[in-house]
């Protein structure tokens, strides 16, 4: 479900005091930045946790959707969804529109996903449909690509 970036260093090379402003500031206004970067790269680390717990379930939606050919997006409960982390959002201080921005992406993301999902689930019902047509040709003596019945060479 998620992909790597390789682009970005790996976690043994992240350097929490990384900052072209080193050097460059009152040291202790340094240390006071760190500090609170601190906190935003804890911050960080929990949303990306969360975001993958949410996406665990969403998966788990995006099956049952499949199995029962139900559609991937639900527009009605999309807005609703919406207007909600949008009051959240008023009341948290946070602006409106950014967590609008934020959930439509998220959704976004999901929908593919549970179109994926989807698309999986149909390929795999019909290999099984294939396999169990084959099965079903060979019990009944007609093996694929043969002419007719199998003629013994001792007959």
């Amino acid at each position: 479900m998620t992909e790597q970036n390789q682009t970005h260093p790996d976690a043994d090379s992240y350097d929490p005091g990384a900052s072209s402003l080193a050097g460059q500031v009152d040291p202790a206004v340094m240390a006071e930045l760190l500090s609170i970067r601190s906190s935003i790269d804890n911050i960080d680390a929990t949303l990306v946790y969360l975001l993958a717990e949410r996406f665990k379930a969403t998966q788990k939606v995006g099956f049952l959707k499949a199995t029962h050919k139900l559609p991937a997006g639900d527009p009605g409960r999309e807005t609703a969804q919406i207007a909600r982390l949008r009051r959240l959002a008023a009341e948290a201080h946070l602006d409106p529109a950014f967590a609008e921005k934020f959930l439509n992406f998220i959704i976004g993301e999901v929908i593919r996903h549970h179109e994926a999902i989807a698309e999986d689930h149909e390929a795999s019902l019909a290999a099984d449909d294939r396999a169990a047509d084959a099965a079903r040709s060979r019990s009944a003596g007609q093996l694929p690509g043969a002419a007719g019945p199998a003629v013994s060479a001792t007959a």
